[in-house]
């Protein structure tokens, strides 16, 4: 199976350099030709949970290069995934499948208006990745990786992507009900990865502290609200614990929210918060920690700009 894993981030990285291990093909692709070539030199090396190792994978700037592929796994910013889908195109024969493994919503609609909706699998990861450098990756921790499709059903290329996986180290199951898991990642990451943003804060740390956890339990359980009037059902019975124990668990990971801060990067966080502030506000919902902590993101984003001009100015 030739799988092209797109976009060198953390979780890309990560991904990538556990498929090598398979024997399957496997490419990565990256939209920056500069960092591609250094990527196709030195490879990927990874640190933590899965010790410390590093693999060559074969990297480009080009789809063409490529040629067609079996599995792509989109890995990119949510804001990238548009861009992303134009880039594969080159890829796409008739049986290819399309896995995105991205945080938020609405990125499994932006593939299928592109690819078609019958390729798109959506994922999710419990895998804690950080990226250190270029292609350097620390492994914070391990997870299971679940796939499936929004109509819940199972084409015969799901079976062997779940094979793959696990052969290759990564642990990972199929469901027919893809969605809630979705909305429950949707619910953590909005209690989580803001926060953890502003704060600058490990996960762990977010509830050692009485005000974090306090926000930390009102951004959750406003989410929780818009998730009911969804009719969505979540994967676990006290969605407040659960983002608790996701925080112990991943104590000491930085999520990639705050990772995209220290690197005064673009955050996803209109994809996360931004997502359950616009659903709320059109179902007559208050949300008010949700939209204090996308004020305050949107903030730090823009103060990026203004940096940047002050800078240029003197």
């Amino acid at each position: 199976m030739k799988i092209v894993v797109v976009g060198p981030g953390a979780i890309g990285c990560l991904f990538a350099a556990f498929l090598a291990k398979s024997k399957e093909e496997i490419w990565l692709l990256d939209k920056d030709k500069e960092r591609a070539a250094k990527l196709n030199e030195t490879g990927i090396s990874l640190e933590g949970e899965s010790g410390s190792w590093k693999i060559k994978v074969r990297t480009t700037s080009c789809a063409g290069e490529i040629g067609k592929a079996d599995l792509i796994l989109i890995c990119v910013k949510s804001f990238h995934t548009k861009q992303a889908s134009e880039e594969i195109k080159p890829l796409l024969e008739k049986d290819t499948k399309i896995i995105t493994l991205q945080n938020g919503m609405g990125n499994i609609e932006t593939i299928s208006e592109t690819a078609g909706e019958d390729r798109v699998i959506a994922g999710v990861t419990n895998e804690g990745a950080t990226l250190i450098d270029t292609g350097k990756v620390r492994h914070a921790g391990r997870g299971q990786t679940i796939i499936g499709t929004v109509n819940g059903k199972t084409p015969v290329q799901m079976r062997s992507i779940r094979e793959i996986f696990n052969k290759s180290g990564l642990e990972c199951k199929m469901t027919h009900d893809i969605k809630s898991l979705l909305w429950s990642k949707l619910v953590i990451n909005a209690g989580i990865n803001a926060l953890s943003a502003l704060t600058r804060l490990p996960n762990g740390k977010l509830i050692e502290y009485e005000g974090t956890r306090r926000i930390l339990r009102d951004t959750v359980a406003e989410a929780v609200r818009v998730a009911k009037r969804k009719r969505v059902k979540l994967i676990f019975d006290d969605p407040l614990a659960k983002a608790e124990n996701v925080c112990e668990g991943t104590r000491d990971n930085l999520s990639s929210m705050l990772q995209d801060v220290l690197r005064k990067k673009r955050t996803e966080v209109e994809f996360i918060n931004g997502v359950i502030v616009r659903l709320g506000q059109e179902l007559g919902i208050a949300v008010p920690a949700n939209k204090f902590l996308l004020d305050l993101v949107r903030t730090i984003e823009s103060s990026y700009t203004q940096a940047a001009r002050e800078k240029t100015e003197t």
